[in-house]
């Protein structure tokens, strides 16, 4: 399930940040992805089911394209792991 939201930005501000109209969407959703793993709220998982990451190294990429190191836990190896192993049975 997902959620739309609609975000009203004056056209000067948008010319200010650098952004054309169709790429505006996806610079709204890749702060909120970056601002929710700065803050701990948004796991490296989550991160990349928003933005439609389907590695670790993509979303690795990501971040450090943003200066953000990658916390990389338990859970998230042991979910990696667990998807490999769905993978390797195919």
């Amino acid at each position: 399930m997902s959620i739309a939201i609609t975000v009203e930005l004056p056209e000067s501000v948008a010319e200010k940040l650098g952004i054309g109209q169709k790429d505006l969407s996806r610079a709204a959703l890749e702060a909120i992805a970056l601002e929710g793993y700065r803050s701990e709220r948004l796991t490296g998982f989550q991160v990349r089911e928003m933005l439609g990451l389907e590695t670790q190294l993509e979303l690795d990429g990501f971040l450090k394209a943003h200066h953000i190191d990658l916390e990389y836990s338990f859970e998230d190896i042991e979910r990696e792991q667990a998807a490999l192993d769905i993978l390797l049975k195919k």
